[in-house]
């Protein structure tokens, strides 16, 4: 099986930074995409960002330009750069994989990033 451990989160200023990391462990997954999703009290998961083995990127309006996603392919692993945050961006921030040696998408057990006004 495959593990999706995320690290990074925590508590910061509004305008602050923030940088998420996600790494497998495990069977080789081979993930052909690699992602960001989050869920805030009382929403639904929405997705953050998303990356294609390829290097395609996709990002939620309410977070272009200022978040980066990035992947290291090698080393299964996913990063998210979160830049200008704002109190709007807590939530629980979830790292998936979707794998191609297993046929199904992976998920982290979630990280809590807090920003206060």
């Amino acid at each position: 099986q495959v593990q999706l451990v995320e690290s990074g989160g925590g508590l910061v200023q509004a305008g602050g930074s923030l940088r998420l990391s996600c790494a497998a462990s495990g069977s080789n997954p081979s993930f052909y995409t690699m992602g960001w999703y989050r869920q805030a009290p009382g929403k639904q998961r929405e997705l953050v960002a998303t990356v294609t083995s390829g290097g395609s990127t996709n990002y939620a309006d309410s977070v272009k330009g200022r978040f980066s996603i990035s992947t290291e392919s090698a080393k299964n692993s996913v990063h998210l750069q979160m830049n200008t945050l704002k109190p709007e961006d807590t939530a629980i921030y979830y790292c998936s994989g979707g794998s191609a040696t297993w046929g199904r998408t992976f998920w982290g057990q979630g990280i809590q990033v807090t920003v206060s006004s």
